[in-house]
């Protein structure tokens, strides 16, 4: 069973990527603490919920992108 977001945790997700995507990597403690610094107000909760939905998308893009390099040698 896969992990249930509600759409205002994607959509702050989301929203962090776009606006800081240097800032953020697969690694999910440095993301968790880059939402702490961007995100005031926020319960640890919520924090720990973009965070892992941040880590999650930059995973995924970073296996694409090997299997991209993989299939051109």
């Amino acid at each position: 069973m896969g992990n249930v977001r509600t759409e205002q945790i994607k959509r702050l997700a989301k929203e962090l990527i776009r606006r800081f995507p240097d800032k953020f990597s697969n690694n999910f403690e440095n993301n968790k603490r880059m939402v702490d610094k961007l995100i005031i107000g926020g319960t640890a909760k919520v924090r720990n919920q973009i965070a892992g939905y941040i880590t999650h998308a930059f995973a995924g893009t970073q296996m694409a992108s090997s299997n991209e390099t993989s299939e051109e040698e």
